[in-house]
């Protein structure tokens, strides 16, 4: 089982242009789409949030259920489902505002355990910047780590979420520790300031960060490995990036690689397969519109 803790939401996407254009809703929220990818992957998985009963709750958890996704972990409330209005630039990529006051949410409390048969959990985005719930999915990545469980934390930084940039760089410095895979696009990277050999040396084992159509990168103790983009014609890239991180994930976990030593051990050959797997998984994503992460059957071969 990979758990993914984080939230759930809906993205509102325009269909047309100008500020007027008309929002289609789809469903959102990067660890929602990791969770969904992973399910479309054929990885057994579960998602660890807080859901409202709205509508939009109802549909986000009728996805998963649809995905092979268990939900048993999800909590719920009776607070609105969180909103990100995206905005489309012409080479597709995606840019988002957010309304998040008195969202369900936010108000995530940490499990006393992750489910039985946990292999990894996947950590991230906006549920690790928004109080009070950041300190629950905080407190619940700690945990996970001292168990022995491997962590995976993608920052995937929403700038406009976070009001005091410098707080959140030590925090996420302090968060290393308890991570065995780090992934990050290279915004991300620029935005947090560091490097590679850096965040290495804190704790995780591996840094994975995208380069967008020029592909992934990983960094270890062992060596640097890379591989181009696919490509493709991209359509958005709206959660390419969450398609990453359940490739990486479902990948490790068919390798029997999810664990700090194994992770270690890959070699060139394991990363060069890995990357290029997730590289694939990210390219179907991008080439239709919003998050819709690739089935097993179509990246075969």
């Amino acid at each position: 089982m990979i758990v993914v803790a984080g939230e759930a939401l809906i993205d509102l996407v325009p269909r047309g242009t100008g500020a007027l254009a008309a929002l289609q809703p789809a469903l959102g929220g990067g660890p929602y789409n990791t969770a969904v990818a992973l399910g479309r992957l054929g990885s057994p998985t579960a998602f660890c949030s807080r859901v409202s009963y709205d509508a939009f709750g109802e549909a986000l958890l009728d996805r998963l259920r649809e995905t092979g996704v268990d939900v048993s972990s999800v909590q719920r409330g009776a607070e609105p489902t969180t909103l990100a209005v995206a905005t489309v630039g012409a080479d597709g990529s995606a840019a988002y505002s957010f309304y998040v006051d008195g969202t369900a949410d936010r108000l995530f409390t940490a499990p006393s355990a992750v489910p039985p048969g946990t292999r990894a959990v996947s950590f991230g985005t906006c549920s690790l910047v928004l109080e009070p719930g950041a300190s629950a999915y905080e407190e619940l990545m700690r945990a996970a780590a001292a168990r022995g469980v491997f962590t995976a934390l993608d920052p995937n930084i929403r700038a406009g979420l976070i009001p005091d940039p410098d707080a959140y760089r030590a925090r996420f410095k302090s968060w290393l520790p308890s991570v065995s895979l780090l992934k990050l696009s290279e915004e991300d990277a620029q935005w947090l300031g560091g490097t590679p050999q850096e965040w290495l040396a804190a704790g995780p084992a591996a840094v994975v960060i995208t380069r967008g159509g020029d592909g992934l990168t990983a960094f270890t103790t062992d060596g640097e490995y890379a591989v181009p983009g696919e490509r493709v014609e991209v359509v958005d890239t709206i959660g390419a990036g969450d398609t990453v991180n359940a490739a990486l994930l479902h990948g490790l976990a068919a390798r029997d690689a999810l664990s700090v030593p194994a992770l270690a051990a890959l070699g060139p050959d394991g990363w060069t397969g890995l990357l290029g797997f997730a590289a694939r998984a990210a390219a179907v994503t991008c080439s239709r519109a919003g998050a819709e992460p690739p089935y097993a059957h179509e990246l075969e071969g």
